[in-house]
């Protein structure tokens, strides 16, 4: 093994006659009891460690109430009380604790030429004071996981700048509750859509102001009118790869059918999955739907190395319907097709030629419909207009989002729009968006408060990303005491 540099020492010592102040009772005093040695190491120099040995001397506390107590004289810059460190390699070692913690701290610390294990890297970590952060008028509150699914914690940050204020060591109600009564000063808690929390926060004080997070409400919308644009998979599928017309989406309708000559015959939902041997819940989503071909998805193809040469294939079907495959592959492969013969004859099959798009499926048409319209191409502006014409609902789903995303941009006028929004949707013949509008009705305050007040979420969410990177330095082995200091450190 390699031995490593050897250290620099250097040795100095403190005058006599000065006098030093006791660290306990505060007087000064120069009554001598005794000298000894310190070793402190200070910050490498040219590569190698550096040792001072320092002799200070031990005085006697002249005040009479602690006529035997001694102390040890300190050198401002050099030493501290019980350290064998300076304080600029102080600074240091805690720097690389805040930011590398154990393991990884001490490996950096080697490179430095600092020779420290994990342990020492981790107690300097916990012996560090904590900011002292006041506690803000508006709080953002959030959970993150420690073990997916079955442990959690709450991250409390403050909501104007985004410091952590706080980590909870769970999730509980409880928890959140204590900590709100303990923290009087705050009145506006922003969070998620969390009912737990919900809870909480009336249970602490019932005149906190709470604000949902706009982010999670366009999220919320967004994941609905995916579920809606599948159901209308049959309007708007004719600009893409035709719709399924197998055994399975002949289930699908004849389903449809049984179901809805049952609740055309006045026999309750209960009984309809009775009768039909299937759960309720499937009973509901058929019941939900007008039309059976709304209950047919669009299949979701995925790009492949056919799609360049579309364009081609579908001219030359059109000029020659009965053109061998084989031929339409020595072409496309005289033009860089690499892909095999076996590929060429799924795509055709499939029925991906004469779409109109090369793929288009529910998930992309929720993105065009949900884009910021600026945002969008000539080609994306030209299929969002199609796609919005395809079918009434489609269009009312269109108007839907947009004024819902108008609503996103946060103003006091908007106090009252979200009820003329509601009421509109549930006017219309969408039901997936039903069930997003009863959501905001039942958690109208805190959705009120999002549309009106500045403050969001979004800063503890950002917080919860940076907890995630802090989480992995450790490996998931650090207790709450451990995790708590470094997310409130860092």
């Amino acid at each position: 093994m390699k031995a490593g540099p050897v250290a620099v020492r250097i040795t100095a010592f403190t005058r006599d006659g000065a006098r030093r102040a006791c660290p306990e009772c505060g007087r000064e005093s120069g009554w001598v009891h005794s000298r000894y040695v310190r070793h402190v190491a200070d910050e490498a120099v040219g590569g190698r460690p550096v040792v001072i040995d320092l002799s200070v001397r031990r005085l006697y506390c002249e005040d009479p109430v602690r006529p035997r107590a001694t102390f040890v004289e300190q050198v401002d810059g050099l030493t501290e009380r019980y350290q064998r460190r300076t304080p600029a390699l102080g600074r240091i070692v805690e720097a690389v604790a805040v930011t590398l913690a154990g393991s990884a701290g001490a490996r950096l610390l080697m490179v430095l030429h600092q020779t420290l294990s994990a342990a020492p890297v981790l107690n300097c970590l916990m012996h560090m004071p904590l900011p002292g952060r006041l506690t803000s008028v508006a709080a953002g509150i959030d959970e993150f996981t420690l073990l997916k699914g079955y442990r959690y914690a709450t991250v409390i940050t403050n909501a104007d700048n985004g410091e952590r204020i706080d980590v909870l060591p769970d999730r509980k109600a409880g928890t959140v509750t204590a900590w709100l009564r303990e923290h009087p000063g705050v009145r506006v808690v922003c969070r998620d859509g969390s009912g737990s929390f919900a809870q909480a926060t009336i249970d602490a004080d019932p005149t906190i102001v709470q604000v949902g997070d706009r982010w999670h409400l366009w999220h919320g919308l967004a994941g609905t009118v995916l579920k809606e644009v599948g159901a209308h998979a049959s309007c708007w599928g004719k600009f893409g790869p035709p719709l399924p017309d197998g055994k399975s989406a002949a289930t699908t309708r004849e389903r449809w059918r049984q179901v809805h000559d049952l609740l055309d015959q006045g026999v309750g939902l209960l009984a309809c999955a009775r009768r039909l041997g299937v759960s309720l819940i499937t009973v509901k989503r058929y019941a939900r739907h007008s039309e059976p071909d709304r209950m047919v998805r669009t299949p979701v193809y995925r790009a492949c190395p056919v799609d360049p040469y579309r364009d081609h294939l579908r001219r030359r079907r059109t000029e020659e319907p009965a053109v061998p495959v084989t031929h339409l592959l020595a072409e496309i492969r005289e033009q860089g097709y690499t892909g095999s013969a076996n590929l060429l004859v799924r795509y055709i099959n499939q029925g991906r030629v004469e779409a109109d798009h090369a793929a288009l499926s529910s998930r992309k048409v929720t993105g065009l419909l949900t884009c910021r319209p600026g945002h969008l191409s000539d080609d994306q502006r030209a299929l969002h207009d199609q796609l919005t014409g395809a079918c009434p609902e489609m269009t009312v789903l269109a108007d839907r989002i947009r004024t819902f995303a108008e609503l996103l941009v946060p103003h006091e006028d908007n106090a009252g729009k979200p009820t003329a929004w509601i009421s509109r949707t549930r006017a219309a013949d969408l039901p997936f968006l039903h069930s997003f509008a009863n959501g905001l009705e039942r958690d109208r305050a805190a959705v009120d408060a999002a549309l009106t007040l500045p403050w969001h979420n979004g800063r503890t969410e950002g917080a919860n990303t940076q907890i995630k990177f802090l989480k992995r330095l450790m490996y998931g082995r650090a207790g709450h005491r451990l995790l708590r200091q470094i997310v409130l450190l860092n």
